[in-house]
């Protein structure tokens, strides 16, 4: 089983099912097919636009090769959305060339970005890596104590302040801390707010200039996590913290629990931010460093599928 198999499960079910419908043992790859494999990429909300491109795609190199049954057809889709997600090189999480490493995480309310963060730093305290968290959502009294939990179990060093306080304050005394106790990565939550893009950019650019005072080119990167079970409404959010901050990469929780896979492959499609962490679950570990090649195979598999190709 591969390591995404799990939570892509559900999403994988509903695809080839619809599919599977329409395409029979004597069936070759017909108008009826392509309408049915039209539904399932909706259905698993690739998004319209990126689902139009894979189709022509697809239509094309059916034409050219003459691909006649489901396993073809499964081999083909695998690769022209491997194609749609960018380059083959290996996701490289963290630079551990530079010291501290400091990543700002971004996101809305909701998304599993605190969570994520806990994650993230149990996965680097597991490679031996020093962790300090900054808990700059001073907005949610929920957040910061949820936050405290995670440091502790992951192991990691946190830093706080008192609730309503200057998000960049927190962030100033996070990254100070980090260099004084020679760390190697900071994670710093930000507020999950974006009812006014303004609003989120002048804090996020605050953040960024009072960091800067410690480690001059920092953030080294800007995290969005963003929840794959909302389908469309994650383009939403993509879309507009990529208008309001320099989004550098992206982690995608909540697969498990939805039959909505595909936007993983939208977003990367539309947006052509790196993905670099997915989440299949709620356990400590169950954040895992993207792997393109095996999320596609584990996404669309029909041998896993009683009575698939």
């Amino acid at each position: 089983m591969g390591i995404f198999a799990n939570g892509v499960k559900k999403t994988n079910l509903g695809f080839f099912q619809k599919l599977g419908r329409a395409f029979t043992a004597k069936s070759t790859i017909n108008d009826d097919v392509l309408d049915a494999l039209e539904e399932a990429l909706l259905g698993s909300d690739m998004g319209v636009e990126t689902t139009l491109k894979l189709l022509d795609n697809i239509q094309d190199r059916v034409e050219k090769d003459k691909y006649v049954d489901m396993q073809e057809l499964t081999a083909l889709i695998r690769d022209e959305i491997a194609n749609l997600m960018g380059d083959d090189a290996p996701v490289q999480p963290f630079d551990f060339t530079k010291k501290p490493y400091v990543v700002l995480v971004v996101g809305v309310n909701g998304v599993g970005k605190t969570t994520t963060i806990g994650k993230l730093a149990a996965m680097l305290r597991k490679q031996g890596k020093k962790v300090v968290i900054g808990a700059a959502d001073t907005f949610r009294a929920a957040a910061v104590d949820q936050l405290c939990v995670w440091a502790e179990r992951a192991g990691a060093d946190i830093v706080k302040q008192a609730m309503g306080a200057d998000p960049a304050s927190v962030a100033f005394d996070t990254v100070k801390s980090a260099v004084a106790k020679d760390a190697d990565v900071v994670l710093i939550d930000t507020a999950g707010r974006l009812h006014n893009r303004v609003d989120l950019m002048n804090e996020l650019t605050k953040i960024r200039n009072v960091i800067r005072r410690v480690v001059p080119d920092a953030p080294h990167e800007v995290l969005l996590v963003l929840d794959g079970s909302t389908g469309q409404n994650a383009f939403i959010q993509a879309r507009e913290f990529s208008k309001a901050t320099d989004v550098t990469a992206m982690a995608i929780t909540k697969l498990d629990g939805s039959a909505k896979g595909g936007v993983v492959v939208g977003i990367a499609d539309t947006y052509k931010f790196p993905i670099k962490f997915v989440g299949i679950g709620e356990g400590i570990e169950d954040l895992k460093v993207f792997d393109k090649k095996a999320f596609v195979e584990d996404l669309f598999k029909p041998e896993d599928i009683a009575g698939g190709a």
